[in-house]
């Protein structure tokens, strides 16, 4: 046996294959390391809430981000917030 050469085409469906199995239920992938909260309050404390947040888990070394963010209809905020679990 000898060394394959492999296309970056052949690598790169042997990824999607890989990705395709390692999928939940949920339609997540099992290797998605970020964690995210959600959350839904009045605006002061939806902002008091990000910043304690970013406090905790600076963003440099967690990756912390709002990821998504709305106002509804009774005026809250509804936000998700992502980072990395641990800062390595």
């Amino acid at each position: 046996m000898g060394f394959q050469r492999k296309s970056p085409a052949d690598v790169a469906r042997r990824l999607g294959e890989r990705r395709d199995r390692s999928q939940s239920g949920a339609g997540v992938r099992a290797s998605d390391s970020w964690r995210r909260e959600t959350f839904t309050l009045p605006r002061d404390e939806a902002r008091a809430m990000a910043q304690e947040c970013f406090v905790r888990f600076p963003k440099a070394a967690y990756m912390t981000e709002i990821e998504s963010w709305r106002e509804l209809s009774d005026g809250r905020i509804e936000f998700t917030i992502r980072r990395l679990p641990t800062a390595d």
